[in-house]
């Protein structure tokens, strides 16, 4: 029979001078106590590549495989050598005696190399130091990834400048499932200075991760925090630099969204007009047949932040396919609340009729709020014929087809009198 409890033994005299010493050792890194460290050194006492327990509550030092198991709350604590100790407290001086003393460049006792460290801490000062000493410039961490693809901020990209002189490949995949070049690691980010300098040095615009999403499929999905239901003007930024060096607004990823539907997704009317102008296909569907507009639709009601009657208008100005008429009841579930929404779409077809359906959409408080403007819904959308301006407007937008947002811009014709046949919204029907 085993016992029902184990006797914890306190360590020996000899175990606990060696810690205490691990511990001084330790803090004279963070410190970058250089003579402190120099004297423990020679003492002999410590190997210089001694693995030592470091407080890494961000996991800066560690990196795991990709479906390892791992606890849902944070690791308090991680592995590292000296040189690690000194990447992540910009112990520079330090870190210079260590190599001079025959520390190890390479190894990575908790899934990074030193290297991988710097960039994740954005040190460039450290960064030169390892390069000058032979660190591996394409090294993968546990999880796959090389030195670039730490290089995730706007401090970073000084690192990335020293990464790529000394060989960096900047169209190198992650080594894990997801496949995920420099490239797309900046563009989910956001960071319009690393993107400008992967471009510079020859990095693939269209490069495919392992969705077949290109870069700039990633930026315009990431243009919007959902949690804080704001808009990156730096994601923008990025979108304008991939465009601009041609990056194909149409291709397609696995589920063939392009980066129309992703903007569409998060009803970011800038992103979508940037987008349209570059030619992107406002009729290309997924693989549900959802063209962007559906994704519109699914949208409206929860990004409070949008301006949702500027992206319906801009792709029905680009030839985007209108919403079955059939089914436009389901235009009035999702937009009741978004009179102008309604107006834009109401106003690109020659004449709806109203089924049973609509007015059971529309909630009794909301047609109160917006009264006028319903009111006017039903007295337009009848078996008549509209106006004969709407009309005109109609034949307009027809002989346009696809160019109307340019076409219509270069008539001679009065600006209020564009607006009109762009489906500027007027607040009321007639």
């Amino acid at each position: 029979m085993f016992p029902s409890y184990i006797s914890t033994c306190p360590l020996s005299p000899r175990k606990q001078a060696a810690e205490q010493l691990k511990k001084r050792f330790l803090e004279a890194l963070q410190a970058n106590d250089t003579q402190e460290v120099l004297e423990i050194l020679h003492t002999r006492k410590i190997d210089i590549d001694a693995v030592l327990e470091v407080d890494d509550p961000s996991m800066v030092l560690a990196s795991y495989k990709q479906g390892y198991w791992l606890p849902g709350y944070k690791l308090e604590k991680s592995w590292a050598m000296a040189l690690h100790v000194c990447v992540m407290f910009n112990a520079v001086e330090t870190a210079l005696v260590l190599l001079q003393e025959g520390a190890s460049l390479n190894r990575m006792p908790n899934g990074k190399t030193p290297l991988h460290v710097a960039c994740e801490v954005s040190n460039s000062d450290c960064v030169a130091l390892l390069l000058a000493h032979g660190a591996k410039v394409n090294s993968l961490s546990l999880s796959g990834h090389s030195p670039l693809h730490y290089c995730i901020t706007t401090e970073s990209v000084d690192c990335a400048r020293q990464l790529i002189l000394k060989g960096a490949h900047v169209d190198m995949h992650s080594h894990n499932n997801d496949e995920v070049t420099p490239l797309h690691t900046a563009a989910r980010f956001g960071i319009p200075e690393l993107v400008a300098l992967y471009l510079i040095h020859g990095a693939s615009v269209d490069a495919l991760n392992s969705v077949q999403e290109t870069p700039l499929m990633t930026a315009a999905f990431w243009a919007f925090d959902s949690k804080e239901q704001t808009y990156s003007q730096d994601h923008h930024f990025v979108c304008r630099l991939l465009l601009d060096n041609k990056a194909d607004p149409n291709l397609q990823e696995e589920d063939h969204k392009t980066a129309l539907h992703k903007a569409a997704w998060n009803c970011d009317h800038i992103l979508m007009q940037m987008l349209l102008e570059a030619g992107a296909d406002a009729r290309a569907m997924d693989i549900n047949g959802c063209a962007p507009i559906q994704y519109l639709l699914k949208v409206t009601d929860v990004r409070p932040m949008a301006i949702p009657e500027i992206c319906y208008q801009l792709l029905l100005n680009y030839n985007a396919a209108r919403i079955y008429p059939p089914q436009f009841h389901k235009v009035l579930q999702s937009c009741y609340d978004y009179p102008r929404v309604v107006e834009i779409l109401v106003n690109s077809y020659e004449r709806l009729k109203p089924t049973k359906k609509w007015r059971s959409a529309i909630p009794d408080d909301c047609y109160k709020r917006h009264q006028t403007f319903y009111d006017s819904l039903f007295a337009v959308c009848t078996n008549t014929p509209r106006s004969l301006l709407h009309l005109v407007r109609c034949a307009v937008r027809s002989a346009m087809g696809g160019f109307s947002q340019r076409g219509i811009a270069e008539l001679p014709l009065p600006t209020s009198m564009k607006k009109y046949i762009l489906l500027e919204p007027e607040g009321i029907l007639y």
